[in-house]
C-alpha cells in the first residue's frame, strides 16, 4: 500500500489517480475526508490525516494495522507556501510552516519507517521543491522549509539504506495546481510595511509556480514511473524549470544572480 499525504487537490490527488491506474494499492489522505471523497468514489482507500497532530498520525497507523494493511511506500507531499518579506512574517506563520512542511514531514516518516523497516524495504518520497534550490525573494520562508526537506532526505536517505529502505527526494518545477491561491491567501505583509510600495511584486511571487506551469497530470505520471521502477532514483526534477532554476543556482555567480531576481521582483524601487 502506498501512502500520500495531502492529496485533497493538485500534486497529492493526480498522483494517487495515477498511481491507482496502474494497479497500485493507495490510501490517499487529508485533514478533511470530504476533500477526497471523489477518490473513495473511484476505489482508493482514504483516512483522515493532519500532519501536525500525533494524534491524527497514530489514528491512522493504527486504522491501517487494524486493516492488516502492509505500507511498502510513503509519499510526503502535504505542505503550503508562506509568501511574504521575511521582515513581515511573523514568528507564529514562520513556525506553522515550518511545522507543517518539515516537522510534520517527519513526524509521519517517522511513524512509518519502523513499518517499512520490518519487511526490509520500502520508498519514502519527499516532495520538496526547486525552490529549495534557488531563493527567491519574498518566499524566504517557504524555501527555507523546502531546503530542510531536502537536508532530511539526505540524511534519511543515507540512515534508512542498511534497513533496506529507499529516499527519492522530489523537487518539482513549476506544475499547475491551486499552490498559487493558496500562496496568495498567505501573503504576510505588516502594517506600515517597508515593502508595501511591492505588493504587485510580492503578489506576483505568491502566483509564480503557475507561470507555463507543467500539468499536474504529467507530473504525477512521470512521478509514478519513476516510484514504480526496479531502482527508484534518489533526486527527481519534473516539470517547468525544474533543471534550469537549479542550474541558475548552481552555476550563476551569485551577485548576477541576486541583481537578476532583484530585478525580477522589483527591489530597486525601494532605493527610490
Amino acid at each position: 500500500m502506498i501512502l500520500i499525504s495531502g492529496c485533497s487537490s493538485g500534486i497529492g490527488k493526480a498522483l494517487a489517480l495515477a498511481l491507482h491506474a496502474r494497479g497500485a494499492a493507495v490510501c490517499a489522505t487529508a485533514r478533511r475526508l470530504n476533500t477526497i471523497d471523489d477518490l473513495a468514489q473511484q476505489g482508493l482507500m482514504t483516512l483522515a490525516l493532519d500532519v501536525n497532530d500525533s494524534a491524527s498520525i497514530a489514528a491512522a497507523m493504527d486504522t491501517l494495522d487494524a486493516r492488516g494493511v502492509h505500507l511498502s511506500m510513503l509519499v510526503n507531499n502535504a505542505g503550503y507556501g508562506l509568501m511574504g518579506p521575511l521582515a513581515d512574517i511573523s514568528a507564529a506563520n514562520l513556525q506553522q510552516q515550518f511545522q507543517t512542511n518539515v516537522l510534520g514531514l517527519l513526524a509521519l516518516t517517522q511513524a512509518v519507517i519502523p513499518r517499512l523497516a520490518a519487511r526490509r524495504s520500502g520508498l519514502i518520497v519527499n516532495i520538496g521543491s526547486v525552490s529549495g534550490v534557488l531563493t527567491t525573494p519574498f518566499a524566504g520562508a517557504y524555501c527555507a522549509t523546502k531546503a530542510a526537506v531536502h537536508a532530511l532526505s539526505d540524511a534519511l536517505r543515507m540512515e534508512l539504506a542498511p534497513l533496506g529502505i529507499r529516499v527519492m527526494t522530489v523537487q518539482p518545477g513549476a506544475i499547475a495546481s491551486a499552490f498559487g491561491d493558496t500562496a496568495s491567501n498567505t501573503v504576510q505583509i505588516s502594517d506600515n510595511s517597508l515593502f508595501a510600495p511591492l505588493a504587485e511584486a510580492i503578489a506576483k511571487r505568491a502566483n509564480a509556480s503557475q507561470q507555463r506551469a507543467t500539468p499536474a497530470r504529467v507530473f504525477a505520471e512521470q512521478l509514478a514511473s519513476a516510484m514504480l521502477a526496479t531502482k527508484p532514483p534518489s533526486l527527481l526534477r519534473i516539470g517547468t524549470g525544474s533543471r534550469a532554476l537549479p542550474w541558475v543556482a548552481r552555476w550563476l555567480p551569485r551577485p548576477l544572480r541576486d541583481g537578476l531576481l532583484s530585478k525580477l521582483f522589483s527591489l530597486s524601487k525601494l532605493k527610490q
